[in-house]
């Protein structure tokens, strides 16, 4: 294992003790050696970590410390990157330009070696197939996710008819082809999906839904996973 990632890993592994660890168990999980530990936990006290103890007493990380974006691992590095690199192929402009602009900045702060990985990274992205029709506001949409705020629009559903809805919006699937809008539905009382292609006349109500949407994405994963259950039972 790199020396990085391996110090990366001690932060993780004394983060998850609450209590002071001794020495011996930490050098266990980590399977390195006592003189090595001593040493790991040195250069992270040397980078600003709270580390309180000494051998033989245990040790105990103190909360707040964050670890400086060069000690991100190759395979975290390559996932930040693939991320990216797939909301800036798939996501609208604005999302599209977030994403690049998070690379340059990740890649302004890395050291040589690491910087280098980025500029050289093998994973790609391949072609999709071309979205049906227009995505809609996205941004509106996401913006209203974020502020908990109620939407009113019009919708056009597959039939062909169309309605007024009023909704509490959490989620926002993004798909090859379409961009799915998840909400709860005060018109229809009840959890629905809405292609952001076929809404219209979206108004924003400024009004914050009643709810949090950490409790109705909650509910609906539930709900979902509830449905796949009953649909393997039937199907058994």
């Amino acid at each position: 294992m790199a020396r990085s990632d391996r110090i990366l890993l001690l932060l993780q592994t004394l983060r998850q003790y609450r209590r002071p660890v001794r020495g011996e168990q930490l050098a266990e999980d980590l399977s390195v050696s006592l003189r090595t530990l001593y040493r790991d936990i040195a250069t992270l006290r040397a980078q600003g970590a709270d580390i309180r103890g000494e051998p033989g007493m245990g040790y105990q990380l103190k909360s707040g410390f964050l670890l400086p974006t060069m000690m991100f691992s190759e395979e975290e590095l390559e996932a930040l990157i693939l991320g990216t690199r797939w909301v800036a192929a798939r996501g609208d402009g604005d999302l599209a330009q977030a994403a690049r602009a998070a690379v340059a900045r990740i890649s302004a702060v890395l050291p040589a070696p690491l910087r280098d990985q980025i500029e050289e990274n093998q994973l790609l992205i391949g072609p999709a197939e071309q979205a049906e029709g227009p995505t809609g506001d996205l941004k509106r949409l996401r913006e209203a996710i974020r502020r908990e705020q109620t939407l009113q629009f019009s919708y056009l559903d597959l039939s062909g008819q169309k309605s007024a809805r009023r909704v509490w919006p959490f989620a926002l699937g993004y798909f090859d082809q379409v961009r799915v809008l998840v909400a709860w539905c005060e018109t229809r009382k009840d959890f629905r999906h809405f292609r952001a292609d076929r809404i219209s006349d979206l108004l924003e109500t400024g009004e914050r839904y009643p709810r949090r949407k950490a409790a109705l994405l909650s509910e609906w994963r539930a709900r979902q996973q509830a449905g796949a259950s009953n649909a393997a039972a039937d199907s058994s």
